[in-house]
Order: C-alpha cells, then structure tokens, then sequence
C-alpha cells in the first residue's frame, strides 16, 4: 500500500490538476483481434483455431472509433459523429450510448442487442477494481494499472486510469476509478480500447440525459439475465455470442 501510494503521488506530480482539466472529450481507437476472440470459444477445435491464424496472420485486426465526454458529475460514451460529403451525418452504427451520472449514482445504457433496443436503467453499481503498482503512458498522461474480473462474461478487465484527470469516466461500461480510463483491456489483448486524443475544454456536446429515450427499459439484473442466457444458449449451438446481432464484447 506503501508503494502504491507513493507511485500515485509520483504520478500525480508530473501533472497539476486544474479545473480546466476535469471537463472536455477523448478519443478512443478500439481494435478487435479476432483470432484471439474465438480462439477462445470452447466449441472450435485446436485444428480450426490454427487455421484460423494461418489464414489471418496479423490481419484480423478491426477497428473503430468511439469518444468519451465527461465532466466531473457525468459522462456520455459512444460512436463519434460522422460527417459526409452534403454536410450531414451518414453510416449507422447499433444504438450504444452510454451515460453515467456519477453525482447520483446512476446508470443510463441505450444498447442495441439481439435485434432490439434496451434501455438499461439502475444504480450504478461499483466495480471491484483492484489497483497494481505498474505505471505506463497512455496519450501523453502517466497512468496507473488496475485489474478487475466480468463474472458475466467471464473476461478478464485490464485498465490503465489517469490520475491527474480526477474523473471517474472510462470507456464502454467502465468507470469508477480515481482517474479517466485512458485504456481499456479485455481478456489480454482480445479487445483494446486506447485514447488516441484528449481535449480538455468546455464541452460543446450535450451529455445529459435526452427527454425521450426509444427502447424497452430494463435493470441491471435483468440485463444480466439476458446476457447469461445468450451466452448459454449461443455456446450451446456453436455461435459466437458476441459482435453484430448479439451482445457487445
């Protein structure tokens, strides 16, 4: 605890915090290396898992983009706007915005999954993160690494927050650390979700809540029901559980 305190204050001197500092947006690259992905699924062979990696090599990498908004009380995660060339918005994403408000303690997810859209509505329920004394850079920032487990998903969750922006935000459905998740690492390396910029500035975008939200409300708990339920049934009849059409990763 000794070290672990000492290499936080060391961290945080190498940045002053300053109010600027705890509102503005990041952007995120997310890479998907699906060989990885379904070597992990317990229904494809070791033969077919090796052909995979012949046939891919080192091209089985996809990737987008997202972006976080944050301020100190909430945060807004989600697919970034994507202009065309008439001046307007084009290209659909699946509904995923997610909305943390970190005052009250709530939770706000608008997620397109098994062919509709829920609503996911409860408290927001803390993370058992467990903090190590390794630091790294992530986009310019000193950051420190923490590890968690999803029982759901059976995943292991690697982040690396940055203390010197005291914000509790993060990528996908993850937060709660005392400082904005920079990267986000799924089962070693499977899915990694990196800042590739950060702008601290006011924000322009709107990150409250909308009036009208278009979905079926449910809660934490029956969202998870949902999950272990596609995940049993998916593995069962040999399709992979995740990706367009299922659960996001």
């Amino acid at each position: 605890m000794k070290l672990f305190v000492m290499l936080l204050l060391t961290v945080s001197s190498f940045f002053p915090v300053s109010a600027q500092q705890l509102e503005g947006e990041i952007s995120y690259e997310q890479v998907y290396h699906w060989t990885q992905v379904y070597s992990r699924l317990s229904f494809i062979s070791q033969e077919e898992k090796d052909r995979m990696k012949l046939t891919w090599g080192n091209d089985d990498e996809s990737k987008h983009d997202m972006v976080l908004y944050f301020n100190e009380k909430q945060s807004y995660y989600t697919y970034p706007k994507t202009e065309d060339v008439s001046g307007g918005y084009s290209g659909r994403n699946r509904e995923y915005k997610i909305y943390r408000d970190f005052e009250n303690g709530k939770r706000n997810d608008v997620i397109e999954m098994l062919g509709k859209t829920y609503i996911v509505e409860d408290t927001l329920q803390e993370i058992n993160w467990k903090v190590m004394n390794k630091i790294k850079e992530v986009a310019g920032h000193m950051c420190m690494m923490a590890i968690a487990e999803d029982t759901i998903k059976k995943q292991k969750i690697t982040a690396w927050f940055a203390d010197d922006i005291p914000v509790s935000a993060g990528p996908e459905l993850y937060s709660g650390l005392p400082g904005v998740i920079l990267e986000l690492d799924i089962n070693d390396g499977d899915i990694v979700t990196t800042a590739k910029e950060i702008k601290l500035k006011p924000l322009t975008e709107d990150i409250n809540l909308p009036k009208k939200q278009k979905g079926k409300k449910i809660n934490t708990a029956k969202y998870e029901e949902m999950m272990i339920m596609h995940i049993r049934d998916s593995i069962k009849a040999h399709r992979n559980p995740f990706g367009w059409g299922g659960l996001p990763y």
